[in-house]
């Protein structure tokens, strides 16, 4: 798995942004440092040096080229490093914050009560992030500090124009106030992902662990609409709500036609979705049929449906143009089955910690 948190020593004493630079594939003319750059000095053993930025800082484990053009935050007390933007990888993600208002069945990361606000820090991460790099916010629920992330996306649009945002949320913060700072963003870069379980407001609702949870999301997607964001509806797969996924397709299809693509997601075995998993965990290796009609009449719709973290082997062969390789690439690992696969180059493979022993029953035949 690719290591984000790195073992790091520095001279600083307080938190800090710095991109690292070993100059490997930098062209003559970009050669120079500026001011929040770290040039590699040496190498030793296992460990690298870099100066630059005012401290100078030494990573530990890792070769100095597989951080080359790398945007780290350093935390000198703790003695790590965390790399929020990877300069060769298309899964870079800015945590906002931690804390949530549900507390869903299946979340991959439980809410925490604390929150530290990152904004200032995120700040210089993008303004150093490569060129046309999409850049995900997620939490958490990041409209828990609305005010804060519309301003950050307005400043980030506005000194980025190369760079887009996927932004993770439940949509039920928005309210009439929030239009004209909606429509202050430059929406064409800007992704919504915004999660709907079930048409039904109980099974949605009790997924979520909210009452209403559903009609206030019906109600920050109208306003979504109305200043014409970009929308990607995500639906994670799971017992409680597999059996109405072709009535969700038809509300999605009637009410909803307005997003720009609905996915499909699988479970994922980590946090509550670990501890729920037996029952949660939908097989669609043995019994697709449903997510089949839903998607059949999606698209017969005019709606861009798709499968996210689904390994090719799992699905049936008409519906494998679907899923494309979504798992992000720091926890997507391959199973010994897929050796020799033909269709690994184009599989997203599994998530690192998905549970071979309990989880798909049918796979590794592609």
């Amino acid at each position: 798995m690719i290591p984000l948190r790195l073992k790091i020593e520095t001279d600083a004493t307080e938190p800090y942004v710095v991109r690292l630079r070993s100059f490997e594939g930098f062209s003559e003319d970009a050669r120079e440092a500026g001011s929040f750059d770290a040039v590699l000095d040496h190498a030793i053993g296992e460990s690298a040096v870099f100066s630059g930025a005012g401290t100078t800082l030494r990573v530990f484990g890792i070769d100095p080229s597989d951080v080359n053009g790398d945007v780290l935050f350093v935390v000198p007390r703790r003695g790590t490093a965390h790399r929020l933007i990877r300069a060769n990888s298309r899964h870079n993600t800015l945590l906002v914050t931690e804390r949530c208002d549900q507390l869903c069945l299946m979340c991959s990361q439980p809410p925490k009560k604390q929150h530290v606000d990152m904004f200032p820090f995120f700040q210089t991460a993008v303004l150093l992030s490569p060129k046309n790099a999409t850049i995900g916010l997620s939490g958490g629920e990041p409209t828990l500090f609305k005010s804060d992330l519309l301003g950050f996306l307005e400043r980030m649009l506005s000194a980025r124009p190369d760079v887009n945002f996927h932004v993770l949320t439940n949509a039920q913060h928005f309210d009439r106030d929030d239009l004209d700072k909606l429509l202050r963003l430059d929406l064409n870069r800007v992704l919504w992902g915004v999660p709907v379980y079930s048409s039904d407001p109980d099974i949605h609702d009790r997924i979520v662990a909210k009452p209403g949870a559903f009609d206030q999301v019906r109600e920050g997607l109208s306003l979504l609409c109305e200043v014409g964001a970009k929308i990607e509806l995500r639906t994670v797969l799971m017992k409680p709500n597999a059996p109405g996924l072709p009535d969700l397709a038809r509300l999605v299809t009637t009410a909803l036609p307005f997003v720009d693509k609905w996915a499909i997601m699988q479970l994922e075995n980590i946090g509550y979705g670990r501890q729920n998993w037996d029952s949660l965990f939908f097989d669609s290796s043995k019994d697709f049929d449903v997510v089949g009609k839903a998607l059949d009449l999606a698209i017969s719709r005019g709606i861009d449906a798709m499968l996210y973290n689904f390994p090719l082997c799992t699905l049936p062969a008409d519906y494998r143009a679907l899923a494309p390789s979504t798992i992000s690439d720091w926890k997507r690992t391959y199973v010994s089955e897929c050796t020799g696969c033909g269709l690994r180059d184009a599989c997203g493979g599994f998530f690192e910690w998905h549970p071979k022993a309990h989880g798909y029953e049918r796979f590794g035949v592609a």
